[in-house]
Parts: structure tokens; sequence; C-alpha cells
């Protein structure tokens, strides 16, 4: 709650136009949550109000104090957000999984190899740094390249629900793994796939975590007007040390201003630049 109470009315406002939480301007197609997505560079799924950063649900629901129900199943705003999931990850033009720390995010391609370089794995590391049941499961995906969940299951050998998960989970922290498509019926399951094989550019591009490290800053920072101590932290499943890095470098080359520790906001010339670039987006949906 502290993101919530430091903020300034002027941020608050700037972010229901970048997180388009106002009614004017909700996500309502697969192809609005797409430019949702490009438009902040990254997005939470199905988390609301009371977690920060942008979200396909607020966006969705239109609104800054949108709270997701306790019944999520009959709640006709999470399930059109979760249809909108399925839809984008069958469309495969933004990247989705559970990321750093288990989030479940979307990125735009441009954040790809941002995010990349931060959290991803060289495979000279992976037999190092991955688990024997995540390497059993990565086996099968490099030999197959899609495959159902009970598929790999049963072809990697790794029969435990709990150690299953686990390993799927690694992977896509990785950002090795991501689903494809997913299916209801004859029963619910996902098809999984290698992330080089849907984002091979982005996912081959190299470069230094400190550069990394701005840029995601840079990407928040853009779409959210200020940030407060912890927030990019945990929006993004960074350590505040290297949040702070990325704020940092920001202040350096003039793009933010520190007016307090922990506070950072967009330098001015930089907020009506993006003041107007928001219009004229808007002006287009």
């Amino acid at each position: 709650m502290i993101a919530r109470t430091c903020l300034s009315a002027e941020a608050d406002e700037y972010r229901d136009g970048c997180w388009q939480r106002e009614g004017t301007r909700q996500v309502e197609t697969a192809f609005d949550a797409e430019r949702f997505v490009e438009r902040v560079g990254f997005a939470a799924c199905l988390t609301d109000s009371r977690r920060p950063g942008p979200s396909l649900y607020v966006a969705v629901c239109g609104r800054r104090d949108a709270v997701m129900p306790r019944n999520v199943q009959k709640d006709p705003e999470a399930s059109h957000t979760w249809m909108l999931k399925d839809d984008l990850v069958r469309r495969g033009k933004v990247f989705y999984g559970k990321l750093a720390r288990v989030r479940t995010m979307f990125l735009a391609p441009r954040m790809i190899p941002h995010f990349h370089a931060v959290w991803g794995m060289r495979r000279a590391a992976e037999p190092a740094r991955l688990s024997r049941p995540a390497q059993a499961l990565l086996r099968v995906l490099r030999r197959e390249w899609e495959i159902a969940t009970s598929d790999l299951r049963d072809d990697s050998g790794v029969k435990d629900r709990k150690k299953f998960i686990r390993a799927l989970d690694e992977l896509q922290a990785a950002m090795l793994v991501v689903p494809s498509e997913v299916y209801y019926q004859p029963k619910f399951t996902y098809i999984w796939s290698l992330a080089v094989g849907r984002f091979p550019t982005e996912l081959r591009r190299r470069m230094s975590r400190d550069v990394a490290l701005r840029e995601i800053a840079r990407c928040f920072l853009s779409a959210a007007g200020m940030t407060v101590p912890g927030e990019l932290a945990r929006v993004t499943g960074l350590s505040r040390v290297e949040a702070g890095l990325g704020n940092r470098a920001l202040v350096a080359e003039g793009f933010a201003t520190t007016p307090a520790r922990g506070v950072y906001v967009l330098s001015r010339w930089q907020r009506v630049a993006c003041d107007t670039d928001a219009r004229q987006v808007g002006s287009m949906d």
C-alpha cells in the first residue's frame, strides 16, 4: 500500500491514461490487449489495484480501483481477461509466461531482450542452474518443439505433479519455454513450446545487464510518471538494489529526477513528450 499512498494526484492521473484505467479506453479485444502490452512494455495478467504496475485485468475493467472478486469464475471481467489471455497466447505476438519470482507477465517484443538479459539462461549454464526434472522437460521440448502437458509429463518421466510444475516454472522463469496454445476440450491442457521458436530474434540479442536494468526502469517510468521506493522491484521481480541501479542510470542521463530518496519522476520535458504521445495514441484507438 505504500506505493499507492505516496503517489501524487498527477501521477495517478497520468497512470490512468497510460495504463488504461479509464472507462473510455477499456481493453475489449485481443488486438486492444496487444496494443496495451506494446504501449506499457510489460504488464501483469490478473492482478488488481492492490498490486502496483500495469495490469490487463485492470485495463479490462477500465477503473483504477478494480479489485478481483473471491469467486473469479462468475466475474465477467475476470473471465473476459482470462479469455483474452488465451487469445494472446494463441496469437503469439507478445511474450507470456511465469517470469521473475513466478510472476505471470506479458512482455512486448521490444522488452524481451532486456528481461532475457536479466533472467535468461545460456545453454552452457543449464546443467548447473536447472534442476534435473527441468532438464528432462527441456530435452523433450528440444526434440518435439511443441507438446501437450500430459505428453510432456509422460515423455520426460517426471510423474510427480509438484516436481513437474516446479520444473515448468523454472523453464518459464529462464525464458526457455512458453505456452503456445490452450485447449479446454476434451480436457484442459496447455501446449508448450520453446520460447526461441516464437521469438528467435529477440531472445538471441545480447546486451549487458546494466543496459537491461536501465531500459526496464525506463519502460516502467515512461508509463508510470513516477515511481516510489520498492515499486519497480515489486512490479518486475528485480532486487531493490538492481531496481535502484536502473533508476539512477535514468537520472544520470537526465531522463528522470529524484526529488527524494527512492522516488523517481520523469523529467519535465519528458513528461510533456509522453503526454503528447499518449494523446496521439488515444486518438487512434
